[in-house]
Formats: structure tokens, C-alpha cells, sequence
């Protein structure tokens, strides 16, 4: 959530810079909620000054022995007048909150503006010298055909689950566990990131910190323990990020402690509601994926520097796996809802002849913060907003079709990178022969 305070002192601005978003914001609604505010605000400061006046000549009365009977009526009067105004003035915030909840995050002023993907700015590439996927000799297999005779199973995971489901055997089933197991130890032990293990299953507030809810639920699968009527249902998690995230909800955090540098394996879950038709071969948009997630907690002053930090962090696992990829910074039209800069990393797919995303790593500043209610004290020992940054590092899944693809051979052996063997016992090479 946006600091309410930016849209009171100059609601032009946020309302310009939110239109980059491609977000209009309906400023006529605002002012119209904060009239309603101020009036009674200042109706309340009234009434408690005549309750303050009443209350000397009270005091004065009771001196003089005099009856004050009149005056400690006018006092109840005033006091239930002021009972009155404080539920409209909740009732006046709450509507408030509420609008507030669908605004997007201000993007960064360094953030390039335009209206979606094709406006995004690469800032750069890189590949391993040896890298010969960026232009084969032959004509490059998809991860689909390189996969099936290796243990990928998609017709199994149709009928388990549905569409976007998939089974993995044997050496896919390996390379899977390895390479999540390696992303995990570097970030762990080279990195300097906690490992935490979190529930999959959160409630509705825990979305609401990460600002999944409200606007986004049709994204999320949601479970009912007591049935469809279930006042407090439960949701799959679409990142280990809100779980991550949420660990410091409400919490009122010491200088000393941050930053918090937090990381967890976990499957993701997404309905991907929306995006039928797209990627509706192999692995690219699954309804259930691992991640290798990496979160932040910091000093606002530092968050800037902590996301090129976790950007070198996901690049790292990339280089180590020696896959090319490129680094993409995205517009103020392509970034999610709560993010005020956004890093994609897109590794290259020799089959498609592109870059497809395969890490997203966000500042949100102190847009999450807001909605949990995470703060902290700062060096003058006053309360302030912690700022939360969030990155894969990586998608586990996007990571195998990449060294499926990037490894393959003529034949339709994989190469498997040096960094993966002693993960996979030793193992160099996958072949279905």
C-alpha cells in the first residue's frame, strides 16, 4: 500500500506517476473520501474542545458548590456525539483502506517508462565462452522431445491433475531435486541467506501483506476445511515470498537486526487465470512449480543496493549452471502490482530462439511493509517502514528445460553443466539409451 501521506500532499504527482503504470487513478473518489475525513476530524476536535470547556466549568461548579447537573448532561451529550463521529470516522477509513488496497506501487523514478514488454530495457547479456547453444549446428530440440524419452511425463500428470500438471521419472526426476538443492546451497552458503522451511498453505491476511488479495485471488487456488461456506479458507501458496515475507507481519523490528536475508524450497501454486493459450507446451507455465525464493528485509535507506546484490545473487546460479542469459530491466507498464523496480533474468532456449524469464527480482520499498505492518526503529529511535525486496533464485523447473536445451547434442544426449555432477553422483551426461 502507498503512503496515504503522498496522496494528501500532492496527489497530481502520484496520480502522473501511477499513470506510467498505465494505472488512472480516480482522484475524484479520494477527495471525496478525504472531505469526509477532514470534516470529521474537525468536528471531533470541536466537540472535544466543548467537552474541555464544559468539563473546567464542571470542576469550577463542584468548587463552589454549586449544581452542575446541566453541564455533566451536556458533557454525556457531547460524549456520545463523539462516539457517534468516531464510527463514522472508522466507517470513513475503512472505505479509505479499501480503495487504497486495488493502487499499484509508485515506480521508482529510475524505472524506464512504457506500456509493457517490448518497452522493457536490456541491460545486459552474458554467456560462457564455451557456449555453443546460441547457435547449434543442427536443428535444436525443445525440452518436450528431449525430455519424454528422459523420464518427463506429461500425459501422467493430465490424468493425476489436469492440463499445465507434470510427472517426473528417473534422471528427469534427479536433475529436477539436483538442481534445486544446488540453487539452495548457494544461496545459503555463499550467499549468506537463511534457509527456512514455511507452510504452502497461508490464510487470506498472510495474501494480503504481499498484496495478492484482494485484487489478484482469481490467480491463487483457495482450500476450504469446513466446506464452501468456510469463513477463513485457506490458499496454496503462489511463492514461498508471501510466506517468507509475512514472518515479520506486525513485528516492530531493531535497527540491529536487519537486514533480513531469508530463502526457502518450496512448491508454487498458480491458476494462472488469464494466460490459456499461452505456453500451453512442456513445462514453461505450469499450475505447479518449485522456486528457490530469496527475500530481503532492510533498511530503506540500503534496499536499492540489496536488489542489484540479488540480482548478482540469481545471476550467479545462472553462470554456475553456464547458461546464457540477459538481464532485462522492465517498464513502468510490465511490472507487477507491488513492486517499484523490477530485474528480470531470461535464460536463452535454443528451441524457441529466445530469452524467457526465469528469475524476477523486485524492490517493493515499503509497499508490503504497509500492509503487514513492519517497522522498525530507526537510528533517531522513531518508527519507520522496513523496505521488502523479493527474486527467484531460481525457478527450478524453467532451470532443467534450460539445461535440457542448452545441453542437448545432436543425438539427444545432455551435457550436463560441471556444477551439477557432484549433485547427480557423479553423473555428467543424460541419456535415454
Amino acid at each position: 500500500m502507498i503512503d496515504p501521506t503522498l496522496l494528501r500532499k500532492d496527489l497530481a504527482t502520484v496520480a502522473a506517476r501511477l499513470a506510467t503504470r498505465g494505472y488512472q487513478l480516480d482522484t475524484a473518489a479520494f477527495e471525496a473520501l478525504e472531505a469526509q475525513r477532514k470534516a470529521l476530524q474537525i468536528e471531533t476536535e470541536q466537540l472535544q474542545g466543548q467537552r474541555k470547556s464544559l468539563s473546567k466549568e464542571i470542576g469550577k461548579l463542584k468548587g463552589q458548590q454549586a449544581d452542575a447537573s446541566a453541564q455533566m448532561a451536556a458533557v454525556a451529550e457531547v460524549g456520545a456525539a463523539l462516539e457517534q463521529i468516531a464510527a463514522r470516522n472508522e466507517a470513513v477509513q475503512a472505505e479509505q483502506t479499501q480503495w487504497m488496497q486495488s493502487i499499484p506501487n509508485l515506480p521508482h523514478e529510475s524505472v524506464p517508462v512504457g506500456r509493457n514488454e517490448d518497452d522493457n530495457v536490456e541491460v545486459r547479456r552474458w554467456a560462457p565462452e564455451t557456449a555453443t547453444s546460441l547457435n547449434f549446428a543442427f536443428e535444436a530440440k525443445d525440452h518436450v522431445d528431449l525430455g519424454v524419452p528422459l523420464g518427463l511425463d506429461f500425459e501422467a500428470g493430465s490424468r493425476l491433475s489436469g492440463a499445465r500438471f507434470t510427472v517426473m521419472r528417473g534422471q528427469i526426476a534427479r536433475l529436477h531435486r539436483a538442481l534445486a538443492q544446488m540453487m539452495l546451497d548457494m544461496q545459503v552458503q555463499e550467499h549468506g541467506y537463511t534457509e527456512c522451511y514455511t507452510p504452502y498453505l497461508v490464510n487470506a491476511e498472510t495474501l494480503y501483506g504481499t498484496g495478492q488479495l484482494p485484487k489478484f485471488e482469481q490467480d491463487l487456488f483457495k482450500t476450504y476445511k469446513g466446506g464452501a461456506d468456510d469463513e477463513d479458507p485457506l490458499y496454496l501458496i503462489p511463492t514461498s515470498e508471501v510466506s517468507l515475507t509475512n514472518l515479520v507481519r506486525g513485528e516492530m523490528l531493531k535497527l540491529d537486526e536487519l537486514p533480513l536475508k531469508l530463502t526457502a524450497h518450496t512448491p508454487c501454486f498458480r491458476s494462472e487465470a488469464g494466460s490459456y493459450g499461452r505456453d500451453t507446451r512442456g513445462m514453461i507455465r505450469q499450475h505447479q512449480f518449485d522456486k528457490v525464493e530469496m527475500v530481503r528485509i532492510v533498511e530503506p535507506s540500503t534496499s536499492y543496493a540489496a536488489l542489484d546484490e540479488m540480482v548478482g545473487n540469481a545471476e550467479a546460479v545462472l553462470q554456475r549452471l553456464e547458461l546464457p542469459y540477459r538481464v532485462v530491466a522492465l517498464c513502468t507498464g510490465d511490472m507487477g502490482f507491488g513492486a517499484a523496480k523490477t530485474f528480470d533474468l531470461e535464460v536463452w532456449l535454443p528451441a524457441q530462439k529466445t530469452y524467457r524469464e526465469i528469475s524476477s527480482i523486485s524492490n517493493c520499498e515499503d509497499f508490503q511493509a504497509r500492509r503487514m505492518q513492519t517497522r522498525f526503529r530507526n537510528a533517531n529511535n522513531k518508527p519507520e517502514p522496513v523496505h521488502t525486496l523479493n527474486g527467484s533464485g531460481l525457478a527450478v523447473g524453467r532451470a532443467l528445460v534450460a539445461v535440457l536445451e542448452n545441453g542437448q547434442t545432436e543425438n539427444g544426449d545432455i551435457v550436463l553443466p560441471a556444477a551439477l555432477h557432484p549433485y547427480m553422483g557423479g553423473v555428467t551426461t543424460l541419456s535415454a539409451t
